[in-house]
């Protein structure tokens, strides 16, 4: 039976990509409607009534949202972060809630070395600044990102280190990688630590003053995640404190004002989160959520459910 799939995007999806979710639709015979750029909520509500599928990206699936989806049976975030989607909610009323990891992996790994490379360079301003051949990075969570940051490193020269309890040690050395055996460990021995944590109950507000305080001379952090995964009260002590410390992020801190007035250009911050925004990652992730819809009425395949 025919399916209708809604692709609710306030932040557009390339041409490229939306020509290629229409594609993969029409050969399964299935219908795509086009919610873009829109403003008001009520138009998602509106929208939403009737279709059996939603595509969405950073747009927020509320309560509210489900239960106007009537006949909705599946939501796919097209990336990896899903925090924007109640799943709880979702879970209530029989709707799978799925992600696409791995699709924007490579575009936030680059990204990350971009702010290292814009820190260490002292943002461009034509001061002495240093490099990264030689130095230490630290992976906080080596899943498809982790991943491909270590190899990037390796490029640059560097040694990598790496701690997360949900993967095997082996698996991480089997990749030339040190595992260390805790948090602590981690910040209080590299230079430069990127962060790739979810923001769950137990991270919220992890990385807190008392990890902060504990890096070396001059260590940087790269947050390419969540910026609820950081105490940002403790990141002003430390960053005031630490007059040596640096800090880039993909995210918007709350107290973004506060930091730049007390650390000045040892903070880099993106205009907006900028982790997928590629054109590669932009495709990929639509092509993949529009896969997997198919794929979930077709052959019931729930492989990418998170929910």
């Amino acid at each position: 039976m025919s399916k209708t799939v809604l692709v609710a995007t306030e932040k557009p999806f390339a041409k490229a990509a939306v020509d290629g979710i229409k594609k993969i639709l029409d050969d399964a015979g299935y219908t795509l409607v086009l919610l873009e750029s829109y403003t008001d909520k009520a138009d998602l509500l509106k929208a939403v009534e009737g279709v059996d599928a939603l595509i969405i990206r950073s747009d927020m699936v509320t309560e509210e949202v489900i239960a106007a989806g009537k006949n909705l049976k599946i939501v796919v975030r097209a990336g990896a972060g899903y925090d924007n989607v109640d799943c709880a909610a979702a879970t209530k009323a029989d709707v799978t809630v799925m992600n696409t990891p791995g699709q924007n992996s490579n575009a936030v790994a680059e990204l990350a070395f971009g702010m290292m490379l814009n820190l260490a360079r002292k943002n461009y301003s034509g001061k002495a600044g240093t490099e990264l051949r030689g130095k230490t990075i630290g992976i906080h969570a080596y899943g498809n990102i982790g991943r491909i940051v270590a190899v990037i490193a390796k490029g640059f020269g560097m040694t990598v280190k790496a701690f997360d309890p949900f993967v095997d040690k082996s698996a991480i050395e089997a990749d030339g990688v040190e595992a260390v055996d805790s948090i602590e460990a981690l910040y209080s021995s590299c230079d430069y630590v990127s962060l790739h944590i979810p923001a769950t109950a137990q991270t919220k507000k992890s990385i807190n003053y008392d990890l902060l305080s504990k890096m070396k001379a001059g260590a940087a952090l790269i947050n390419t995640a969540r910026k609820e995964v950081i105490d940002e009260d403790g990141l002003i002590k430390a960053m005031t404190e630490r007059t040596d410390l640096l800090f880039g992020s993909d995210l918007t801190p709350d107290c973004l004002a506060e930091l730049t007035d007390k650390a000045g250009d040892r903070v880099f911050v993106t205009a907006k989160k900028m982790g997928a925004q590629t054109a590669e990652a932009n495709i990929n992730a639509g092509l993949a959520a529009a896969s997997q819809i198919v794929d979930f009425f077709e052959k019931g395949d729930a492989k990418f459910k998170v929910n």
